[in-house]
């Protein structure tokens, strides 16, 4: 299996190098030169086994140049008893009769990041010994609240890796926020940006990709690498659980071999939604995969109109990780739909670069319709969502998976389609609390953090989980802001280069 760039698909590296150096020095992103297949029987095969065991069928497709005993190292690390909550890793809750909660917020951090982020460094220290076994790794990480945590806990005390980390000042719940600034470990570093999450992104793909940077951490025996969905080692894992989930729905009986589910997602930067596309092309029997954004619509409009245009308000709204106007991972959506013509890839993302739009071609959005459904709401819609889910169904969910919980909604209420669907849970509602009991209350007290949850637990019953609860005594570590345009002096203050 061997990998290419968006913007130059003459480049061919194997997995460990793509998993390494995070993003290409074309500032494109790597994917699959070739997608592999499983077949009805390999899903049916999985139903026995264990989410570890299912993981290792999956990635050894796609990280070829990995030894089955490194695979098998990297993931039972990753996935070992203890480290997540549920013993099915990423456990399927049903919510209705047509309806599956794929829940991916059992790990360490509360967060669906965690599927991805207790596995990458793993893959990331064993695949650097291959690809640049003279270099300190320095993962370098643009947040909107939950990746950053999730990569500072899988990355802390990790042997011949330091990880740094930037995040909207005024763009990440308390609950999140504080999760950073405590963050334990001798090679985590943390710092709060004034602007938003895109401004954060832009900002390290820039520093990724400025050849002086490099070279000076070159000097220094360093090399960026990322933690962000951008590289390949941070979202082949999370293909996993779609597949996972098919088998647990053959399990479970809700579909019979061959028939096909819908998948519902959350998303802002598009990784999570990609990863479930990637698993359809795998073979997963996936009929429509629903797009579920925010009011921050940007990519709701462009799967309906094929103009991608972040030129809008930008809203800071209850569902503060899906608060994205640039969505990273659709570069490789359209690689792949083009017939991987990297000279169109460049055009568009030339063009978002410079005027902030571009639109595709016809075909290129004939199929995007063919795949692709979408929708959007705003906070009050969502608050009465969760409220009218919790009330009705007994399920409480965060602001994140409200959204897509709507969306869903709004999709069967227009088209009618009945099809078997998983929702892909993102986050314990615990991480926004006060945003949870304004949905089910209409208001919430006035508390510091830990008393908001305090009171959602009275009211729901349902326990603050550990990794939260815990964070109740830890002292803030970090609490470093800088300008947009200090970011790279603050990565060399943060290295001390």
């Amino acid at each position: 299996m061997l990998y290419t760039s968006t913007r130059d698909k003459s480049l061919r590296v194997e997995a460990s190098e793509a998993i390494t150096r995070g993003i290409s020095e074309d500032g494109g992103l790597f994917v699959p030169v070739d997608i592999p297949t499983l077949s009805l029987q390999d899903l049916q095969d999985m139903i026995p086994l264990s989410y570890i065991e299912r993981a290792k069928k999956v990635l050894s497709l796609y990280l070829t140049d990995f030894t089955p005993e490194e695979i098998d190292s990297c993931v039972s690390g990753a996935y070992a008893p203890g480290k997540f909550s549920s013993e099915k890793v990423a456990p399927l809750v049903t919510l209705d009769d047509r309806t599956e909660v794929l829940e991916l917020f059992r790990g360490p951090t509360c967060a669906f990041k965690d599927m991805a982020l207790q596995l990458l460094p793993y893959l990331l220290t064993t695949a650097s010994k291959k690809a640049a076994p003279d270099k300190e790794i320095v993962i370098l990480v643009a947040t909107s609240g939950d990746t950053g945590k999730a990569a500072l806990e899988g990355f802390k005390d990790v042997p011949g890796t330091r990880i740094l980390v930037f995040y909207p000042k005024d763009g990440v719940s308390p609950m999140q926020q504080l999760q950073m600034a405590t963050q334990e470990g001798e090679n985590v570093s943390v710092c709060a940006i004034r602007g938003n999450f895109d401004d954060a992104q832009s900002g390290v793909k820039t520093i990724f990709t400025d050849r002086a940077v490099a070279e000076k951490l070159s000097e220094n025996g360093l090399m960026f690498s990322s933690a962000n969905s951008i590289n390949w080692g941070r979202l082949v894992p999370q293909i996993v659980y779609y597949c996972s989930a098919y088998a647990d729905l053959l399990e479970k009986g809700k579909v019979a071999p061959g028939e096909p589910m819908n998948v519902v997602v959350p998303t802002g930067n598009f990784g999570n939604i990609l990863a479930a596309y990637y698993a359809k092309r795998m073979g997963v029997p996936v009929k429509t995969l629903l797009c579920a954004s925010n009011a921050n619509n940007v990519l709701t409009d462009f799967l309906t109109t094929g103009t991608y245009d972040r030129n809008r308000t930008f809203y800071t709204t209850m569902s503060p990780s899906m608060d994205i106007l640039i969505s990273s991972n659709l570069e490789r959506l359209l690689f792949h739909l083009s017939g991987e013509d990297d000279a169109a890839v460049r055009t568009w993302m030339d063009a978002l670069a410079k005027t902030g739009k571009y639109t595709v071609t016809d075909d290129v959005f004939a199929k995007i319709k063919e795949t692709f459904a979408a929708g959007f709401a705003d906070d009050p819609t969502v608050s009465g969502v969760i409220r009218k889910t919790y009330e009705e169904e007994g399920y409480l969910s965060d602001t994140h998976t409200g959204v897509a919980i709507t969306v869903y909604r709004d999709y069967t209420a227009k088209t009618g389609d009945t099809t078997e669907t998983v929702i892909a849970a993102t986050a314990s509602p615990y991480k926004f609390s006060k945003s949870v009991l304004i949905a089910l209350d209409g208001s919430a007290p006035e508390l510091p953090e830990f008393e908001m949850a305090g009171v959602l637990c009275e009211k729901t019953g349902i326990p603050v989980p550990a990794p939260l609860s815990n964070l109740k005594d830890k002292t803030v570590r970090f609490s470093a802001d800088c300008a947009v345009d200090e970011m790279e002096q603050q990565v060399y203050d943060m290295l001390r280069i």
